[in-house]
C-alpha cells in the first residue's frame, strides 16, 4: 500500500493517479461535510485507527461557512486531503470525492460517523465481491428519542428493501456505504438532489433496476452520532419529505400500507418517545412531499427561464 502523505486541499478537475494492480483492493474513504467541523473531527479520528489503514481519505467539504475549521480537522487525519466545493449539495460532494478517489473501492461515510476500527476493510472486501455493500449504522448508548427516530427510519428502510419481491429493492444508506470504484463511476449520484434527503434512495433504485443490489455487512459498523432537538428533527424529516416527493418522481411509488405499520414497531421497539416521533415524522415528511409537488407544480407551470436550457 502506498505511503501515507500529509494532509492538503485542492480544487475539482485535480489530475488522479490510479490505484494500484495486483494484490488485495484498495479503499478510499470519502466524507462528504458541510459546516460540522467538531463532527467531522470525531470521524476522522476514528478513522485515522482503521485497520488496515485506507489507502485515502478524501473530504469534500462543500462550502463549509468556516473552511479553515475543516482544514484543521483534516489535518489532524494522517492520509487525509480535502477537496473544495462550493455548495452543490451531498450527492454532488460524493461524486466529486469520487472521481478523486485512487482506490478500488469507495467507502463512504458521514461526519457524524465514527466507523470501527475493522469498518472499512469489511465494507471494503464485502464492495469487491458484490459491488456495493452496505453497513450497519447505530446510535450510541443514551441517544435521545429524536437520533433514535431517525434511525430507526433509515433501519427500516433498508431492511424493507431487502425483502424479496419489494418495490424498492437494495437501499444502501450513504452514512455506510461500500462501492466499486468503476461501478460508482460509470453510475453516479443524481447531483440534481440538492440536499441530503432522496438521492441515496434513487441512487439505490438505479443501481437494482441494473442488477446490482446490496450485500448486508453486519460486521461493518459505524456509530451515528444524529445531533439535534425536536426543531431539527422536524426540519430533517420535512426535507426527508421533499426528498421522497422528488425520489418518487424518478423512480416509483409510494410504499404499501405494510412499510408504515412496520416502520411504527421499528420506532416503538427503540422507546415510547422514538416511536411517537416516528409517527409524527409521516406526517411532516407528508407535509414536505406536498410541499416539493406544488413547488415543482408551479415551476412547471412558468415554463423554462429565458435562456435557459
Amino acid at each position: 500500500m502506498p505511503a501515507r502523505t500529509g494532509s492538503r486541499c485542492w480544487s475539482p478537475g485535480a489530475e488522479v493517479a490510479t490505484a494500484e494492480s495486483g494484490g488485495a483492493a484498495t479503499v478510499s474513504v470519502v466524507v462528504p461535510t458541510r459546516d460540522r467541523p467538531q463532527d467531522l473531527a470525531r470521524c476522522l479520528g476514528s478513522l485515522a485507527l482503521q485497520d488496515p489503514p485506507p489507502l485515502e481519505v478524501i473530504v469534500a467539504d462543500d462550502g463549509s461557512r468556516d473552511p479553515r475549521a475543516v482544514t484543521d480537522a483534516v489535518t489532524h487525519c494522517p492520509g487525509a486531503r480535502c477537496l473544495r466545493l462550493e455548495g452543490a449539495g451531498p450527492a454532488a460532494a460524493r461524486n466529486a470525492g469520487a472521481e478523486a478517489a485512487r482506490g478500488d473501492v469507495i467507502c463512504f461515510t458521514d461526519d457524524d460517523c465514527e466507523p470501527e476500527p475493522d469498518w472499512a476493510a469489511a465494507l471494503g472486501a464485502a464492495a469487491t465481491r458484490s459491488g456495493i455493500a452496505a453497513g450497519r449504522t447505530v446510535t450510541p448508548p443514551g441517544a435521545a428519542a429524536p437520533a433514535r427516530a431517525t434511525q430507526a427510519i433509515i433501519d427500516h428502510l433498508g431492511e424493507w428493501a431487502g425483502r424479496t419481491g419489494s418495490p424498492s429493492p437494495g437501499f444502501a444508506p450513504t452514512c455506510n456505504l461500500g462501492v466499486r470504484t468503476d461501478l460508482l463511476r460509470s453510475h453516479p449520484f443524481d447531483d440534481s438532489f440538492p440536499a441530503a434527503a432522496g438521492e441515496d434512495r434513487e441512487w439505490s433504485a438505479r443501481l437494482a433496476a441494473a442488477g446490482v443490489k446490496p450485500e448486508r455487512v453486519p460486521g461493518a459498523v459505524a456509530v451515528h452520532n444524529i445531533g439535534g432537538g425536536l426543531r431539527t428533527f422536524a426540519q430533517r424529516q420535512f426535507r426527508y419529505g421533499r426528498g421522497s416527493a422528488r425520489f418518487r418522481t424518478s423512480a416509483g411509488g409510494r410504499g404499501p400500507l405494510a412499510f408504515y405499520l412496520g416502520l411504527l414497531r421499528e420506532g416503538f421497539s427503540r422507546g415510547a418517545g422514538a416511536g411517537v416521533l416516528v409517527a409524527a415524522a409521516q406526517v411532516i415528511g407528508a407535509c414536505g412531499a406536498a410541499f416539493e409537488a406544488l413547488r415543482r407544480a408551479a415551476a412547471g407551470r412558468r415554463g423554462p427561464r429565458p435562456g435557459s436550457r
